[in-house]
């Protein structure tokens, strides 16, 4: 069973909060906030309760510890502007100079630790590197579902030698996907995009036999038409993966879940925006032309299903959503589901970075249920997998 930090006593005690502060940054500021926002509710909690938060976060893929363009002293000065509060930055590496700095720094302020991919072993899960976390605090906070995916010092290795809780946005996380995957209210759609199905087989295998519809999109729905021996002129899809989309298709059958693939699709000769796409049924795309989005029919037909469904999960655009107009596709169904949550109709929840940013331009994203910023760890989630930061939690 794992323990909310909401079951801990908080007062005067060091609290090692590992969230996700990796942000997008580009030319020196942060474009997106959003992550960073998802943290304050259980830093606040722990601020509220007497505690004194310790932050520790990874920041992109260093390649060395002396990668200053991935120390997260960049992100300072957002994080204090985020939490209305003092934030100091600990740059150091090693235990003795953190624990002084920590024992030097005020009871009343924040402290930001440097880069966990900086030190030595946090990918590997060094027992030597858990436990130099480990003495930095007095309990232990996974509050980063998007990072436990992964058997790091971090957010594994160090629940193994300190009391550990989950934190308010884990805890979250973790009932909206159960809402949507182990307890739903059906019947169950899930929509399924992407260029690839060669990243999503595991995916698809397991939401065959967990919900009453499947909607393919993006190029991974060219493979499926493929599959079926219809012409897709030149657009992207996996040749080898014939046999795969043939299997998965037995198998849905078999468990009572229904595919929708599209029935008309728009198509043009290059990706460009603004351009004269052409509509086509979906058998009939023209040799020199790619698929890049759905058409009406389709659109039409993904609505009805959302109409009659009570939980939706969404990972993955329906067409390229970045290049307008094959972008329409996307949006419309976005809307349709943002309405019906918003009359409390249907459970909306969507993940992934893709997704969340097609989510963001349309400016649906606020009216869904709940939007998981979590990439891997989502998709790990929905491919029933147990994630090891998750299940380290119930282990102490």
């Amino acid at each position: 069973m794992i323990k909310s930090i909401r079951d801990a006593s908080l007062n005067n005690k060091d609290v090692l909060i590992r969230v996700d502060l990796n942000v997008p940054f580009k030319r020196g500021r942060i474009t997106d906030l959003s992550r960073m926002i998802a943290i304050l509710p259980t830093v606040n909690y722990v601020i509220k309760n007497n505690g004194r938060p310790i932050l520790m976060s990874h920041f992109g893929r260093p390649e060395n510890k002396n990668d200053k363009a991935l120390s997260l002293r960049q992100i300072l000065r957002d994080l204090k502007n985020e939490l209305c509060k003092e934030v100091i930055f600990c740059k150091h590496l090693d235990q003795p100079s953190i624990s002084t700095f920590i024992r030097n720094a005020s009871k009343t302020s924040i402290i930001l630790l440097e880069n966990t991919r900086f030190f030595d072993g946090e990918e590997k899960n060094c027992p030597k590197l858990s436990k130099l976390f480990a003495g930095l605090g007095d309990l232990f906070c996974n509050d980063a579902f998007s990072a436990s995916h992964r058997s790091h010092a971090s957010t594994v290795g160090v629940a193994e030698h300190l009391p550990s809780y989950s934190g308010l946005l884990l805890e979250k996380e973790v009932a909206a996907l159960n809402s949507a995957l182990i307890k739903p209210e059906k019947p169950v759609v899930a929509v399924i995009g992407g260029s690839k199905i060669s990243t999503k087989i595991t995916l698809l295998q397991n939401l065959v036999t967990k919900v009453d519809h499947l909607v393919i999109g993006g190029g991974m729905a060219n493979t499926f038409l493929f599959a079926q021996d219809k012409n897709i002129g030149v657009s992207l899809y996996e040749k080898d993966f014939k046999s795969t989309t043939k299997h998965i298709l037995e198998k849905a059958r078999k468990f009572n879940c229904k595919i929708h693939l599209p029935i008309d699709v728009v198509c043009a000769t290059g990706l460009r925006p603004n351009q004269n796409p052409t509509l086509h049924d979906a058998t009939a795309c023209p040799d020199d032309k790619m698929i890049l989005d759905v058409g009406p029919k389709t659109i039409a037909k993904i609505t009805k299903v959302f109409k009659t469904s009570k939980t939706l999960i969404w990972n993955g655009p329906i067409g390229v959503f970045e290049v307008t107009p094959f972008n329409t596709a996307t949006d419309s169904l976005a809307v349709v589901a943002a309405l019906l949550t918003k009359e409390k109709k249907l459970l909306s929840i969507a993940g992934g970075g893709d997704t969340v940013f097609a989510l963001n331009s349309s400016g649906t994203s606020n009216d869904f249920s709940y939007i998981s910023y979590a990439g891997g760890a989502f998709l790990e989630w929905m491919e029933g997998k147990i994630l090891p930061g998750i299940s380290a939690l119930s282990k102490y």
